[in-house]
């Protein structure tokens, strides 16, 4: 990418970013676009448009715009037009945004030689690597923390194969996002190289999982 673009990319994303929650921050972005450069060098792909979709994935996360699933993609259009980019590749960094989030996994999305594919399935794994692991875990209580939730309660249990509607308006226990979210989604990787970090990552999660319910119930 141009050194100029990618500076002025960073620093638009800083500024957007620098007041929010602590699990979709500056530092959450660098490190799904420094993941999504990993896989890129393993799995190929266009680097411009994978180092956009990634910088910009979480410009206006939904979840603290009010459900609004369009705030993202106007924002990001209105910079990257500010930069003189193409309107074709424009159009792919928009595509990625649109589609990477988990709750929108079941949505039938037209993949065409035009659409970036590739480049969304390696931004999409990046940053489902940083939902998962010890960072992920960190991220899950800050967020449980942010919407005072509960961290567990064993008489509240997980809500599996939620729709988009239900996982939007979820306010279930820190822990049994793990179980809706956090554990699927080592099998929902679409890269190989991806897949390799994940599984260690998941394991990290099952034992503290393991570990966390055992002094829960005061097991010593």
């Amino acid at each position: 990418m141009e050194k100029q673009l990618l500076e002025n990319t960073i620093n638009f994303v800083k500024l957007k970013l620098k007041n929010a929650e602590a699990g979709h921050d500056w530092f959450h972005i660098e490190r799904v676009w420094k993941l999504s450069k990993i896989i890129s060098e393993k799995e190929g792909g266009e680097l411009e448009i994978i180092e956009l979709g990634a910088l910009l994935h979480d410009i206006a996360d939904p979840k603290f715009h009010n459900g609004d699933e369009t705030l993202a993609l106007k924002i990001s259009r209105e910079f990257l037009e500010s930069q003189n980019l193409e309107d074709k590749k424009i159009e792919k960094v928009l595509f990625i945004i649109k589609h990477i989030s988990f709750k929108n996994r079941n949505e039938k999305s037209e993949f065409s030689t035009e659409n970036p594919l590739k480049e969304l399935q390696i931004v999409q794994d990046a940053d489902r690597l940083d939902a998962i692991g010890a960072i992920g875990i960190a991220r899950t209580f800050n967020f449980g923390g942010f919407k005072n939730n509960l961290m567990y309660d064993p008489e509240i249990l997980p809500k599996l194969n939620m729709s988009k509607e239900e996982y939007k308006k979820s306010d279930g226990t820190t822990i049994n996002h793990f179980y809706e979210k956090l554990l699927l989604l080592k099998d929902l990787m679409n890269t190989e190289a991806a897949k390799k970090i994940a599984s260690k990552r998941h394991d990290f999660m099952e034992n503290f999982l393991q570990e966390f319910l055992q002094e829960w119930e005061v097991k010593i």
